[in-house]
């Protein structure tokens, strides 16, 4: 018997294109939802599910993916619904872990991020781990959708969730006689050092304090007590950290000490109470003596965190996207403060920068943990533990094994040891250079570790692009120049001027000069200008540094811990002894060795080493993507087959032409001339060239394929700079043509838009004379390769093609001065004739243009532009804020547009194929470096890409691990 109309409200998510509206209920029930203000995706929809029955089975589909809840009776249903998209949101947010137990697991980096997945991890298999909670991912982003304000029940979840903390350590939160304090930290699942916030030692007020001060005595509690202070009045309340380290300088100057640690008991009692004054002054009200409103407070400042303008930044700058928000860690706080039989550090399980299998890493006696990455004071390396704490470093190396053995990659690991006590705080997967990650995989599979291809997996396409950057050409010819020396953070060379913050070196970027951010120590604020600069040096911090972790992720030279220098950021000076250098003055940072070199030093290629070769081999062994080269001289293609390209996928014949006054001027007189007779005159001048620089590319690609693109570009780019009366005078001068000629030549050529007009294959369907010069040369410099045992594959291909009749005029006149030449010679050649396909019309009509051509080869800067409709040089006006606000993701100038660009790709390549089976596809676009783009080509089944020499390592990787994902 059915039940009066009942109804079920929920809230759902919108996903992309994907609302309310287009949801289908299962029969007998409807669904009505109330917009919200501004409709995209994320946005809430307030909905209600109505319907009649005794017991239902709720059912609908979004985007094609059916939901189905379970059979019960609507009157039970209590608690409201939210629906995402793939899954629905899991409802649990808390989940708890210590020592020998945990709720959660490395798998669920999603849900808790990476730090709380890793604290379950570790805890789960018997690692020391202070017991704590992990607020979800999830919850950031219900918070976020939730008008910034923490969603309904969390709190209780919470509260239950520090109960069992509170049982594992017999200590109560807000307890002065039992006292429990906390950490709350940030933790998104990809790892974003210093992105997030940190805040320790929450639960002391003025009460909690003398209790901790009983059980541990007072110069601990109250040293804690003013690092808390600190800690949240930066972090939760942003208050400028400098306001407090101001009240901290003073009393040191007056007290004539300079180490915090010589601070007294009196001493960190004062500076409590100045820093209350700092608080109340900067914020206009009282510090908050409740615990659980700290508390509160702290996890609101880690959720708010996120879209916070360095978060983003950082996240627009590593390509993060597709992530839910930040988990929020919630743990015990064990201390390093404690005397010195206490300390604190962070380790790598390798070297992060060289591979090297031993430990890495650094701590510091009687500290906390941001002591360390903050940079405020300078390390110990790791290996002094051994003798001031050696059974906490003897069973710090067993947990190292075991995570290794555990996680089979490199980890980087914090730590406190607490009395003597070692506890593990965190760990995961630990950044590393490029060198470093070519070893890692390579030594992890000689220890049988991993096997070949999750080696292959564990270097991303970046490392690659490390190891290809340029290293100083003779480091002992500036030794005499070296003025100051740090702490090697993170290898390589960089040479450039001097800038004093971030804003300036983003700024020169722009300008296209090359910078060296200098600081006394880099924050999370610093970051556009970290990546603007080509190199950063820091006076204070160690190796495991902010400055350190960010630059070495990006490979970026650094060196850090320079103490020989001081920085005034005020007059924007650097004094290193007597010397004093300032803003725009040159220098060079050698990372490897931690060298600052006065003035500018000549950089050379780096060399590649033996584990590359055996990585390269891996790579090579799993892709089934070819990866070429665009090369348009010997030169390129040398560098391009030492980088393992399998031929060249792109020679712009044109790029020749402007490598001699001779040629150019013999360009311009073809340009310039009205009948096929004077043009022929030109085209005899240029044809020599053409022919010595095929036979130079030949010779260098032996036995390899090399793809001659015919004259692409529209004329006028051949012409002079300048005033026009000056133009011409320099083609009469060059052509010894009369300048009332010269300028009604220009005249005619002149085109309101050059991209879209007289180019390409119209060139050469105009003046046949043109294509039959190119074609020639070419087969005169395959002729003369081979009678010298050379090797020759020569492929000619036809630009700008729209119709399949525009290709067929070019392919017949091609065809024809082949015949006779072969005839002549008798000599015959392989080759292939083909074309570009960067036009939205020929991916159409893509299996009638099939019939004429050997190969495809996708243009995709041109098949992008004309796609979009947006001008490649003037892009730029508009795109940043595309991406700002989310319109596009990527510049698609750089990574494929695969729903638009990408689909025209798939549709002529099959269209293509279906039409003439042997036809062999490929990309020779920008994009064919590009990682993410190589994957896509290679799923959708090309032969090929073509990318720049330098970018050839990085595109056989990406199409290798497109080829094990799978």
């Amino acid at each position: 018997m059915n039940s009066p109309a009942a109804s079920l409200p929920f809230d759902m998510v919108s996903i992309g294109m994907c609302s309310p509206h287009n949801v289908q209920c299962n029969d007998g029930f409807h669904l009505d939802c109330r917009p919200p203000k501004l409709l995209g995706r994320g946005e809430v929809w307030r909905c209600t599910l109505g319907g009649s029955a005794d017991s239902w089975k709720l059912g609908f589909s979004v985007a094609g993916v059916k939901w189905e809840g379970g059979s019960r009776p609507l009157r039970r249903v209590t608690r409201s619904l939210a629906v995402v998209a793939p899954v629905p949101r899991t409802m649990r947010r808390v989940y708890t872990f210590g020592k020998g137990r945990s709720e959660g697991d490395k798998s669920m980096k999603s849900l808790l991020g990476g730090k709380g997945a890793n604290l379950a991890e570790m805890a789960s298999i018997g690692l020391s781990v202070p017991p704590g909670l992990t607020i979800t991912t999830e919850t950031c982003r219900e918070y976020q959708n939730n008008e910034n304000k923490l969603p309904h029940g969390l709190w209780e979840e919470i509260r239950d969730a520090l109960k069992t903390v509170e049982e594992d350590m017999h200590s109560v939160f807000g307890d002065p006689s039992k006292p429990l304090l906390l950490s709350v930290r940030s933790g998104a699942a990809i790892s974003m050092p210093g992105m997030m916030d940190t805040v320790l030692n929450l639960g002391l007020n003025d009460e909690v304090v003398v209790g901790l001060a009983a059980k541990s005595g007072e110069r601990f509690a109250y040293d804690s007590y003013r690092r808390f202070l600190d800690m949240f009045g930066n972090v939760v309340m942003g208050i400028p950290h400098s306001l407090f380290e101001h009240e901290l300088e003073i009393l040191k100057q007056a007290r004539g000490i300079t180490q915090d640690t010589e601070l007294t008991t009196e001493d960190l009692k004062r500076l409590v109470l100045n820093y209350k004054e700092v608080y109340a002054k900067a914020t206009g009200r009282e510090f908050p003596t409740d615990p659980e409103k700290q508390l509160r407070l702290a996890v609101i400042a880690v959720f708010e965190s996120w879209n916070s303008p360095r978060a983003i930044k950082y996240r627009s700058i590593n390509q993060i996207t597709g992530l839910k928000g930040t988990a929020v860690n919630i743990q015990t706080m064990v201390f390093g403060n404690m005397g010195s039989t206490s300390g604190t550090g962070v380790l790598f399980t390798r070297n992060p920068s060289t591979g090297e299998k031993k430990l890495y890493g650094e701590f510091l006696i009687n500290a906390q943990g941001e002591d360390v990455v903050a940079g405020i004071r300078t390390p110990l390396d790791i290996d002094k533990m051994r003798q001031s704490m050696p059974e906490a470093f003897k069973e710090l190396v067993e947990n190292c094994e075991i995570l290794e053995k555990h996680y089979r990659d490199m980890m980087d690991i914090e730590f406190t040891v607490q009395e003597n006590r070692l506890w593990m705080l965190q760990c995961r997967s630990g950044k590393r250079t490029g060198a470093g990650a070519v070893k890692i995989a390579t030594d992890m599979v000689i220890e049988g570790l991993v096997d070949a291809q999750t080696a292959v997996h564990m270097v991303e396409p970046r490392h690659l692009d490390q190891l290809l950057h340029p290293q100083f050409k003779d480091p002992a010819s500036y030794k005499s120049n070296v003025i100051a020396t740090g702490l090697p953070a993170s290898p390589g060379a960089a040479v450039g001027q001097i800038v004093f913050n971030a804003e300036d070196a983003e700024v020169a970027h722009a300008q296209g000069k090359p910078v060296i951010l200098v600081r006394n120590e880099t924050s999370p604020e610093d970051v556009g200008g970290m990546h603007a600069a080509a190199g950063i040096l820091t006076a204070r911090g160690g190796m495991t540094s902010h400055a350190a972790v960010v630059a070495r992720g990006w490979g970026k030279c650094c060196v850090t811990g320079c103490f020989n220098i001081h920085v005034n950021d005020a007059s924007k000076i650097i004094r290193v002894g007597e010397r004093a250098l300032g803003e725009g003055d040159w220098i060079s940072l050698n990372g490897t060795t931690g060298e600052v070199i006065l003035g500018k030093q000549q950089m050379v290629p780096p060399a590649m080493s033996a584990d590359l070769g055996t990585f390269m081999g891996w790579v090579d062994g799993f892709r089934h993507l070819k990866v070429m080269a665009n090369a348009d001289t010997p030169e390129d293609a040398l560098t391009a087959r030492n980088n393992g390209a399998q031929g060249i996928g792109l020679c712009r014949t044109e790029h020749m032409f402007f490598a001699s006054d001779e040629r150019i001027r013999a360009v311009r007189q073809m340009i310039m001339s009205t009948t096929v007779e004077q043009r022929q005159i030109a085209l005899d001048k240029l044809l020599p060239y053409q022919r010595s620089d095929f036979e130079g590319i030949f010779r260098v690609m032996d036995g390899l394929p090399v793809t001659i693109r015919l004259l692409d570009p529209p004329l006028h780019e051949f012409l002079p700079d300048g005033d026009v009366d000056d133009i011409v005078a320099e083609l009469a001068a060059d052509t010894g043509i009369q300048e009332e000629e010269v300028f009604a030549r220009i005249e005619k050529l002149s085109e309101v838009n050059p991209m879209l007009g007289f180019r390409g294959c119209r060139l050469g369907i105009s003046y046949p004379e043109l294509t039959v010069m190119q074609a020639q040369a070419i087969f005169e410099a395959a002729i003369n390769m081979t009678s010298q045992q050379i090797l020759v594959f020569p492929e000619i291909m036809v630009p700008l093609v729209g119709t399949p009749q525009e290709l067929k005029h070019q392919v017949s006149a091609i065809h024809m001065v082949a015949e006779n030449m072969f005839a002549e010679a008798g000599v015959p050649i392989q080759y292939k004739v083909g074309t570009m396909i960067e036009i939205p019309r020929a991916a159409l009509v893509a299996d009638e243009i099939a019939e004429y051509a050997d190969f495809f080869s996708f243009g995709t800067n041109d098949l992008t532009q004309l796609t979009f409709g947006y001008s490649r040089d003037d892009v730029n006006k508009f795109l940043p804020t595309y991406i700002n606000h989310g319109i596009l993701q990527n510049d698609p100038f750089e990574v494929l547009d695969q729903r638009g660009v990408g689909q025209l790709i798939k549709i002529a390549t099959e269209s293509g194929r279906k039409a003439k089976p042997s036809l062999k596809v490929g990309v020779c676009g920008e994009q064919g470096g590009d990682p993410s783009s190589v994957v896509f080509f290679s799923e959708i089944g090309l032969d090929y890409v073509s990318c720049s020499p330098f970018r050839v390592p990085i595109a056989r990787l990406a199409a290798a691990q497109a080829v094990c994902k799978k």
